[in-house]
């Protein structure tokens, strides 16, 4: 039984199936906070554009002999490579009918994100013999991932409801959402970064443990967590309501489990634990709703 729930884990975690289903719960966090029925185009898109840029990320940058990887997810992914090739072209070919069923607007915000993930890990310049692309650039991984995951999962939502006078919402409150999903995924990608602080020294990747070291990446997380919650109290100046102590909650346990990440070094824990919380937020605001 261990086995076979050990085998389902690591399908969900390394097939990036468990980081799509983040990216569709942190969408469901926007329509609730906007007060706007789910639109499941939308969520749709974010399932499966996540998932077929995660996989081509990792198809594309991988290394000459991946199943000696240090990384358990690495031999896991190309363990199961036909699969994860055939995952990914179906999810490429499935957004094509999703592309035309949301607005021009959205359909120019999507072209642009795309152009940035994919241009994110392809080789695009180069440097005497050596090819890199934009994650080699200081200081720009941890920024292009968290743009892209934001204007994802806070625009697109905000845009198609409001195409579809599902809600409204002013600019102000938009840019403070924004803002503050924003400050959210920076803080929980330095973990990452830290993790790999070595391998990305090896290689000279610029991430933000690289340049600032370990303690002040801690650090630096708990600033964002905490300039997070202020936004919080300030969004559409609703003040201490059951949203606030619900995603206020969550961001305590999140700056706790980054804290516990200077330790913990099972894939597991930042592959469910610290990324889970993009799902449980959306779980603590329902269950904060009934309360």
């Amino acid at each position: 039984m261990k086995k076979i729930l050990q085998s389902v884990f690591d399908f969900l975690l390394y097939s990036n199936i468990f980081m799509s289903l983040c990216a569709v719960a942190q969408g469901l966090v926007t329509f609730h906070l906007i007060a706007s029925v789910p639109n499941y185009t939308v969520l749709s898109l974010l399932f499966v554009s996540t998932l077929a840029i995660y996989n081509f990320s990792i198809l594309l940058t991988s290394s000459k002999h991946p199943e000696k990887s240090d990384k358990a997810s690495m031999r896991w992914f190309f363990g199961h490579h036909r699969l994860m090739v055939t995952v990914t072209i179906i999810c490429i070919l499935s957004l094509i009918p999703l592309f035309f069923l949301i607005s021009i607007e959205s359909r120019l915000l999507l072209i642009f994100l795309a152009l940035i993930s994919f241009a994110y890990s392809l080789p695009l310049f180069t440097l005497g013999d050596q090819k890199f692309g934009l994650r080699n650039i200081p200081g720009l991984k941890q920024f292009l991932i968290t743009l892209v995951w934001t204007l994802s999962t806070v625009l697109l939502p905000i845009m198609e409801a409001q195409n579809l006078n599902f809600t409204n919402i002013n600019l102000r409150d938009t840019m403070i959402l924004l803002a503050k999903r924003f400050l959210l995924i920076a803080a929980l990608t330095v973990p990452f970064d830290i993790r790999d602080l070595f391998e990305d020294r090896e290689s000279g990747l610029k991430t933000i443990p690289v340049a600032v070291g370990e303690k002040r990446a801690y650090l630096f997380c708990q600033i964002l967590l905490g300039g997070y919650i202020v936004l919080l109290f300030l969004f559409r100046n609703n003040g201490f309501n059951k949203d606030f102590f619900a995603l206020t909650l969550t961001a305590i346990l999140t700056g706790w489990l980054i804290f516990k990440s200077k330790w913990k070094s099972k894939p597991y824990f930042y592959f469910f634990y610290l990324d889970g919380v993009l799902i449980l937020q959306y779980a603590m605001l329902v269950l904060f709703s009934y309360l």
